[in-house]
């Protein structure tokens, strides 16, 4: 019976890999169009020039941290080598913060129109693209994904809204094509945060090169990949697999989701882990979805939409501070989900009028929302109650 089952969810995914679009990239790609629009951008600073809040405080709270700091000094690497839990960290924190840096200084370029803002951004871009050249050891492609999920977010601002120039764009979109796509692209059968990570990276880098073989290739991952951590209970008495993981019993399966043997819809396959590492998946699902959106394939009517709805409401419930029940990772959850809920909180409630109750008190609860210091950046700043 429970080879029955097993089967049939593996027939049920082909079946929705094969009914998924061969091709998603735009005939011609948006600029800025990672994560977050020119509407979007255009909302945010209209919002903090009137002084209207959360934004005038998230602008504020931004704006008075480390990374947008002009006296920064950038601190490339040629070989960034990341070990497990960033043991050793050589240039790991380096490089993610510095992307992030250059993330926030974009923005920070945007809504005020100060060009040391842009020139700070470009300054930590071109550091980084005259040196570095690889990263190694076991921790490397989760690394290229954090870090090369926001370069691509700050180059877009800067290239496609500052006119003041950027000599340097052709050599960073070298760095980028060289250095951290083919470190990403063919993804990665650790636990799912992982390959949502890589893909969130290849996705926006692909963007910034109008690269469409390679935005298509990652978003056919991240659509198995999404599939496959967050549970609806549509999709049979087991979880959806990615088949390169041979994950082929029900024993297998249970095992890489942390152990937990009773699936209901919303859980993830790091529920059981800790709702740090959950955070991770669920912010870069919500990433490539607004980046597709974006893009003009717009998959928050899908089952991507349904699966980033459910999780995060999932996992509010208990940030909350809901009693866990026994049968859920055994009574017990390492809680610490993170800012991570005001994209998919915007793009279903706001845009798409879904009630989410848990998800809407607990994003509420956390604003302004700040940075996970690894690659979710000012959030309420570009996405609370955004309409665009």
């Amino acid at each position: 019976m429970r080879r029955t089952a097993l089967l049939a969810g593996v027939a049920a995914l082909i079946a929705g890999v094969l009914s998924w679009p061969a091709q998603a990239a735009p005939t011609t790609f948006a600029h800025p169009g990672v994560t977050v629009s020119r509407g979007q951008l255009d909302f945010a600073r209209a919002q903090v020039t009137a002084g209207a809040q959360p934004w005038k405080g998230a602008f504020d709270q931004m704006k008075a941290s480390k990374y947008a700091d002009l006296n920064r000094t950038p601190k490339p690497r040629a070989t960034v080598e990341c070990g497990s839990y960033s043991n050793p960290n050589y240039g790991c924190t380096d490089e993610r913060e510095d992307a992030i840096a250059a993330y926030t200084d974009a923005l920070a370029w945007y809504i005020t129109r100060d060009e040391r803002y842009a020139k700070k951004s470009i300054a930590l871009m071109d550091a980084w693209s005259a040196v570095i050249k690889e990263h190694t050891n076991s921790n490397a492609p989760l690394q290229t994904g954090w870090a090369g999920s926001s370069w691509p977010k700050a180059a877009e601002i800067i290239k496609y809204t500052y006119t003041g120039g950027w000599p340097g764009s052709g050599r960073f979109a070298t760095m980028l094509r060289d250095v951290y796509l083919p470190k990403v692209i063919g993804g990665s059968n650790s636990n799912g945060n992982w390959e949502l990570s890589m893909m969130e990276a290849a996705v926006g880098i692909s963007v910034f090169l109008e690269d469409k073989a390679s935005y298509d290739r990652a978003m056919a991952t991240f659509r198995t990949r999404a599939a496959a951590y967050v549970y609806l209970a549509s999709d049979g008495d087991l979880p959806r697999t990615v088949p390169s993981q041979n994950l082929t019993t029900r024993d297998k399966i249970v095992g890489y989701w942390q152990g937990q043997s009773t699936f209901v819809t919303g859980l993830t396959q790091e529920t059981c882990r800790d709702f740090t590492h959950t955070g991770y998946g669920i912010s870069a699902i919500s990433h490539i979805a607004e980046t597709s959106r974006t893009q003009g394939q717009d998959l928050y009517g899908t089952d991507v939409g349904e699966r980033l709805r459910q999780a995060l409401g999932f996992q509010a419930k208990y940030q909350l501070g809901a009693a866990v029940p026994g049968w859920l990772c055994g009574g017990s959850l390492n809680l610490g989900l993170g800012p991570v809920t005001e994209v998919g909180y915007n793009a279903l409630h706001n845009r798409l009028g879904v009630a989410m109750t848990n998800t809407e008190a607990l994003t509420r609860q956390n604003r302004p929302a700040g940075s996970d210091n690894l690659f979710v950046a000012w959030e309420t700043l570009t996405h609370g109650d955004n309409p665009n």
